[in-house]
């Protein structure tokens, strides 16, 4: 396995390299053929945080990218953290491939109406939350980050399990379906929401 240790305001000992790059190989164990990890240090400099310390990782493999991140008063417990986090990640997406293997109908979401497709709820979003208030001037934000990457032909199914393995609340994908622009996200109430392009 190909492992990348990055690190910043963080001194990255010989030690801890050599421990985060054995508990990463040991966790991949999981699920085998995850082949390049990549390791981050960082220090979150506030001094009213105590687990300051984090560790990110992100493994790659099998046409999966499985992201795991966490914090502890000191870098060595921020890999055992995030080490065990891989590991339910990684057994939770062995789990999801060897189930789909045999059950192609597994569903996330909930299945309001039969214009659902994969069990998740599509929804119209409301324009009009947009609009600040009369007399209210809109909070413009500034784009500080951007980022290009390829997008793949997914159903649904697979876009949810992506979004989730990733950690994050939205994903954007190609369907496999139409060859529309789609994007899923994860809704307050725990329920997945999918957003498709007009044609």
């Amino acid at each position: 396995m190909q492992i990348v240790i990055k690190h910043r305001n963080v001194v990255l000992t010989e030690h801890l390299r050599q421990m985060a790059t054995e508990k990463i190989t040991r966790v991949t164990k999981y699920l085998p053929g995850m082949d390049h990890a990549e390791v981050t240090f960082f220090e979150e400099r506030n001094p009213r945080i105590a687990k300051s310390e984090w560790c990110e990782v992100t493994l790659h493999g099998h046409g999966h990218h499985v992201r795991a991140k966490a914090s502890a008063i000191d870098s060595q417990s921020a890999v055992d953290l995030v080490v065990d986090k891989l590991a339910m990640q990684l057994s939770k997406l062995k789990d999801k491939v060897v189930t789909k293997s045999h059950d192609r109908h597994h569903h996330y979401g909930r299945r309001d109406d039969e214009n659902n497709r994969g069990g998740v709820a599509l929804l119209k979003p409301d324009l009009a939350a947009f609009v600040p208030p009369e007399g209210e001037a809109p909070n413009v934000a500034q784009l500080v980050k951007t980022k290009q990457f390829v997008v793949s032909p997914l159903s649904v199914e697979d876009a949810a399990l992506k979004m989730d393995l990733l950690q994050h609340d939205f994903y954007l994908f190609t369907s496999a379906e139409t060859g529309g622009c789609c994007v899923i996200y994860r809704r307050d109430d725990g329920n997945l929401g999918l957003i498709e392009a007009a044609a």
